[in-house]
């Protein structure tokens, strides 16, 4: 039996990746969410929120790990945040296999990781997918989210690869600066694409 093709599915903050990954989940394709696997170990109940409460005390909560409190003991402490990923990259990973696992009898799934790259995962993906936007579209969106600042903004994108790198380094890119329409369309055409080689 063929295993699925893996799409690994990322782009910087503010490019439109979620809004791409929701097309390819419109067009039947499989999609894992790091961030929301991450969400979810996090939350009430959570499976990793002893381990995080252990690390870096005061930053959980009845409803799981406080964001903001665990934000801002990790932010800018390269180190701090280096042991943060070191608990959280090895259990999202358990959660990808089990995915592949569930999922073996699609013949495309999708892995949306926004640190693909930062995190060596482009190794285990068949097919690198980036999302991009112009510069000044991704900051207009980015800086309209609740708590956002310009200097979080910034920050942000110091911890991830650079968008022109992302796009030199990818297989296919989608770009979002375009309407939705257009955006769909350029997912329908990789789908069909990447159909056709894996037959």
């Amino acid at each position: 039996m063929t295993r699925p093709v893996i799409i690994g599915l990322t782009g910087s903050i503010g490019m439109g990746k979620s809004t791409v990954a929701s097309m390819f989940q419109a067009a039947g394709i499989p999609v894992f969410d790091a961030d929301a696997e991450v969400r979810a170990m996090q939350g009430p109940d959570g499976e990793l929120n002893s381990v995080i409460e252990k690390a870096f005390p005061g930053s959980t909560g009845p409803n799981g790990v406080d964001r903001d409190a665990l934000g801002k003991l990790v932010f800018g402490d390269k180190e701090a945040l280096e042991r943060l990923e070191d608990i959280v990259h090895p259990a999202v990973g358990k959660k990808r296999m089990q995915f592949l696992s569930d999922n073996a009898d699609a013949p495309i799934i999708v892995f949306d990781i926004p640190l693909l790259f930062e995190g060596g995962g482009n190794e285990s993906v068949d097919v690198v997918v980036v999302v991009s936007a112009p510069a000044e579209a991704q900051r207009k969106r980015v800086l309209a989210r609740a708590n956002m600042t310009s200097e979080k903004f910034e920050h942000i994108l110091t911890l991830q690869v650079p968008d022109a790198e992302k796009r030199e380094r990818a297989d296919y890119v989608i770009d979002t600066g375009t309407t939705l329409n257009e955006t769909r369309a350029q997912v329908e055409a990789l789908l069909e694409t990447i159909t056709v080689k894996r037959d």
